[in-house]
């Protein structure tokens, strides 16, 4: 199999993705502002979004990915179904417990995350009534976790990387539609989540039949845990589970961090997270989902060579496309928050608050891309204790860096802060591969760096001089002018980055690479 254009077919539907995402964000923005019951709303999402990074994507991925990539590789279909069938149960019916459980203690939860906002009462109950009713989005996203890791396990990556592009959409209902229907408008928009979920639920099930391998449930909670393979993904889960769980901590602590700069300071980090989770899908998602399973085949097999390739060729891709998007966000930051967001009630003031995070991601935005990379080559060797170790020296020195970057920077300084915190995270990663000797570099690499380095630096001048000609926010009455004037710059920045690696000798045949 071709891996660049398998990964150019799901950076296209994660790029369909990303664009419908920010279609939804802009239109939130228009609707609702910066306020503090958009404030609820961010932090009720972020409830069940943890326990589903958590349980279902993060933690349950890592583990059963490569475990089921054994299965399929040396025990044969029935034993592969069995797997499924009994892991899917206990997912299933894990989630769907925490989720009562997240239902019944709503007000203490957000209490705890963001006991500040009780001095907006309204905004405080809104948020606990918004998070009763997402919590049951983790049930829905443990089913699509599954079955996104089975469906990649089999090489059919297209529908789990459009499965997102259903939340959007649901999203983009819930702001235009959906909420006129409630006297808080912002309630619609916890609606759509729900219904989001259900259809990434819908479009997974038939995908799954058509390979066998929708799996079975039972009425039964503990049904399948005398599996040994599911023992296995549970042990496996743990320390996994520790690791997305310092993460997921360190996310919540800068969202209480951000509720205490006040109003509107939890929405502006949330919109700069939209636009740098943007290309960190794009690339970092796309070439995890690709190398996750030829990397656990590539060792089950004891193939060293080709799993150090595979590295290899994964980490060229990423500072090939990872470097420009970061110096891309922080030389076009208020460009992109304007011609986005400042719409309806998202001022000139929202502009500046959200575009001075956005600039701090960009950066630390290589390494966050590179921790996407990189780990996926411990979880194939089934090492799980390496990135836990790591991801918690992370969460400490992430804290640190609040103490210093927030005081100074205000909420800029807790982008900063997790851009820092993930370069230091993909600096241990690759030593601990280089350590074990399990990732040799291929030859190049400094020149390849040089040239990256000119064409950047071209590519970033360019951009700035021709970003500074306009008053993004002045434009907001010719929204039409503005659009092309972004477009205009960014194709032509991204034209002349690529040009000028083209003229120092880079070819496309370079990076492309096959795979059994």
């Amino acid at each position: 199999m071709n891996l660049l254009k398998t990964l150019a077919a799901i950076s296209s539907m994660t790029m369909l993705s990303r664009i419908t995402g920010l279609l939804r964000d802009s239109l939130f923005a228009g609707a609702f502002g910066q306020s503090a019951f958009t404030d609820a709303f961010n932090v009720a999402f972020r409830l069940p979004n943890l326990l589903r990074r958590l349980f279902a994507e993060g933690a349950f991925s890592q583990a059963f990915v490569p475990i089921l990539s054994e299965y399929k590789n040396q025990h044969g279909e029935t034993a592969t179904k069995t797997l499924v069938d009994h892991v899917g149960n206990s997912l299933i019916w894990a989630t769907l417990a925490t989720s009562v459980i997240g239902i019944i203690g709503s007000p203490v939860i957000m209490w705890i995350i963001a006991s500040e906002m009780q001095q907006n009462r309204a905004a405080f109950d809104a948020g606990v009534l918004m998070t009763r009713v997402m919590f049951p989005y983790i049930v829905c996203m443990a089913f699509v976790s599954l079955g996104s890791g089975v469906l990649n396990t089999w090489r059919e990556f297209r529908v789990p990387a459009f499965s997102p592009v259903l939340l959007n959409v649901a999203s983009i209902f819930g702001a235009v539609v959906l909420s006129r229907f409630f006297a808080i408008p912002i309630f619609g928009m916890a609606v759509a989540v729900m219904i989001g979920g259900i259809l990434q639920v819908a479009v997974l099930v038939p995908a799954l039949v058509r390979i066998g391998m929708l799996p079975r449930l039972s009425l039964n909670p503990f049904a399948g845990l005398h599996d040994p393979g599911v023992r296995r993904i549970l042990l496996k889960m743990g320390p996994a589970v520790f690791a997305v769980a310092a993460a997921q901590i360190s996310l919540l602590i800068n969202t209480s961090i951000a509720v205490g700069l006040g109003e509107g300071a939890v929405s502006a980090l949330q919109y700069a997270d939209r636009l740098m989770e943007f290309p960190t899908a794009l690339l970092g998602v796309a070439l995890s989902t690709v190398l996750l399973p030829y990397l656990s085949k590539a060792n089950v097999e004891g193939d060293r060579e080709e799993y150090s390739a595979l590295l290899n060729w994964g980490l060229r891709l990423t500072f090939l496309l990872a470097l420009p998007a970061a110096v891309g966000l922080a030389v076009m930051s208020k460009p992109l928050i304007a011609t986005l967001f400042n719409y309806g009630k998202f001022t000139a003031a929202d502009v500046a608050r959200s575009a001075a995070p956005l600039a701090a991601y960009g950066a630390g935005l290589v390494g966050i891309i590179l921790v996407k990379t990189l780990a996926p080559a411990f979880y194939a060797r089934q090492d799980i204790r390496t990135p836990v170790k790591i991801a918690v020296g992370v969460l400490i020195a992430t804290q640190l860096m609040n103490l210093v970057f927030v005081p100074l920077l205000d909420v800029a300084g807790l982008a900063l802060s997790i851009g820092a915190g993930a370069c230091l995270n993909a600096a241990f990663l690759y030593t601990g591969l280089r350590k074990r000797g399990v990732f040799v570099p291929q030859p190049g690499w400094l020149g390849f760096f040089a040239r990256l380095a000119v064409a950047v630096t071209v590519m970033g001048a360019l951009a700035w001089i021709c970003q500074v000609q306009l008053d993004w926010t002045a434009l907001r009455a010719h929204k039409f002018l503005r659009i092309a004037a972004l477009g205009g710059i960014v194709c032509l920045a991204g034209a002349t980055y690529f040009a000028v690696l083209l003229a120092l000798g880079f070819k496309l045949k370079d990076f492309k690479r096959t795979a059994k």
